[in-house]
């Protein structure tokens, strides 16, 4: 009888330990694996909330109403280029005519200014096609701006035994084209108007906890 328990008792540990042991219990867990069909990565979750806006369906306007510009949304995402050389080439074409943009941008000979001449190209494009737009020199940059993309660190290998950490990024432009003639620029601030402002927004704030 003790012998029968023994040998029980022996087999269940055997079968426990096999059972732990099987492929399928930490293939799981691997990640070279796929789990499910479902992608998880940052890339293809993305909301796309800049190209839904060129879905927006504005209600019919009442007779004698002024015409409602055309307004197109384009950009280009996962840029090789860093965000901040980007900002720079962004904020120069920002409220000029797309004629003058893509003069500009045609005679920079930064990387990024390539690209967005490109996007510019594609948005007036889409304009003309999509958006009826007459002419497609009647338009002008509303927005202009960029974000941070990917960032992937690697090892750069050195000499001796030693590495450096580089970092790979990328970058997203965004651009709005507004149907029309750029408004007049902003008259410029002197320093005491920045001044009555400062003083405007002072004297208007909320302190709690106060008498």
């Amino acid at each position: 009888m003790a012998a029968r328990w023994a040998a029980g008792v022996g087999g269940a540990w055997v079968r426990g330990l096999f059972g732990w042991a099987r492929p399928e219990r930490w293939l799981a867990a691997s990640s070279f694996i796929p789990q499910s069909c479902i992608h998880t990565s940052t890339s293809l979750q993305a909301t796309r909330r800049w190209e839904k806006k060129n879905r927006i369906v504005y209600p019919p306007q009442l007779p004698g109403e002024p015409r409602r510009p055309a307004e197109i949304y384009h950009c280009r995402r996962d840029i090789k280029y860093s965000k901040d050389k980007m900002w720079y080439l962004a904020k120069l074409i920002k409220g000029m005519s797309i004629d003058q943009a893509l003069a500009q941008l045609e005679f920079s000979d930064k990387k990024g200014a390539k690209v967005i001449r490109e996007v510019l190209l594609e948005a007036q494009e889409m304009a003309v096609r999509n958006h009826n737009v007459e002419f497609k020199s009647n338009l002008h940059i509303a927005e202009s701006l960029t974000g941070r993309g990917q960032y992937m660190k690697r090892i750069r290998y050195h000499g001796k035994g030693m590495f450096g950490i580089m970092k790979l990024v990328r970058c997203h432009y965004f651009v709005k084209l507004v149907e029309g003639p750029p408004p007049p620029p902003e008259p410029e601030k002197t320093g005491f108007d920045q001044a009555k402002e400062y003083v405007q927004q002072l004297r208007s704030r909320t302190l709690v906890n106060t008498l």
